[in-house]
């Protein structure tokens, strides 16, 4: 029985752990040609053995342009197209106003927005005609939270980027739209409230989701591959929350 990416060529940026390496695997296992990217080469081999298949890894940054002309040189070569595009990659640090310098605000924007927008921007030679674009974004960038302004506001700005970009790819029947998760199951909680707190954080979180659980990277992979597929061949600039209702409440 064919998956429902069968014949298809995807491209998952941050696709070595998290949400990124869970939509790899759901990607590759529902039939398509696969490509992860990221910065640390051991990680990504190691995500290339987890995720078995048609795949393949680019280590990039997704925030160096030069990188991803790397990686889509890569694509052209093997694969001679895209179908489908997961702006993934990004990053988060806790900085309360007041405190914010020049390199917390470069770090957040480079990855979370300048890396989006020219991962994007520098596919589009290779991007099918009716391609499915999927750009990662969150709740905090509809809800507010204390120090992580500049997280959020990276967040707001990629919903942005989606309601602007599937007009100016109308013309090729790109579909562009968003994922907005909660707060993830994954290492990077612990990189952002440290070890020792990352327990607790997770429970009180989950104490304020109406379905008991913050979300696992399965959860968002699942959104993923739904905007991926032709299941979702009519939905164009949607914003699709995965936070178990958190963000309705």
């Amino acid at each position: 029985m064919a998956g429902k990416l069968t014949g298809k060529v995807a491209l998952v940026t941050g696709g070595s752990s998290g949400i990124g390496l869970a939509a790899a695997k759901r990607f590759a296992a529902e039939g398509a040609s696969v490509y992860i990217t990221g910065r640390n080469q051991p990680a990504l081999d190691a995500a290339v053995a987890a995720i078995g298949g048609n795949v393949f890894a680019v280590r990039a940054d997704s925030s160096v342009p030069a990188d991803l002309d790397k990686v889509y040189a890569a694509i052209r070569s093997r694969s001679g197209k895209l179908d489908v595009l997961f702006a993934n990659a990004g990053v988060a640090a806790f900085v309360p106003l007041g405190m914010i310098n020049a390199e917390h605000y470069d770090g957040i924007v480079n990855t979370n927005l300048k890396g989006v927008l020219f991962t994007v921007q520098q596919a589009l030679p290779v991007l099918s005609d009716g391609a499915s674009v999927i750009l990662m974004s969150s709740t905090a960038g509809f809800k507010g939270m204390p120090a992580f302004s500049v997280y959020s506001a990276t967040k707001a700005a990629v919903r942005q980027l989606a309601r602007s970009w599937l007009l100016d790819l109308k013309d090729r029947k790109i579909r562009v739209n968003v994922v907005s998760p909660g707060m993830v199951d994954t290492p990077a909680i612990a990189g952002l409230v440290g070890e020792a707190n990352a327990a607790g954080t997770k429970a009180h979180v989950s104490s304020q989701v109406p379905l008991g659980r913050i979300a696992r990277p399965e959860d968002v992979a699942a959104a993923a591959l739904f905007l991926a597929s032709d299941d979702a061949a009519y939905i164009n600039g949607a914003d699709i929350p995965v936070d178990g209702g958190a963000g309705q409440i």
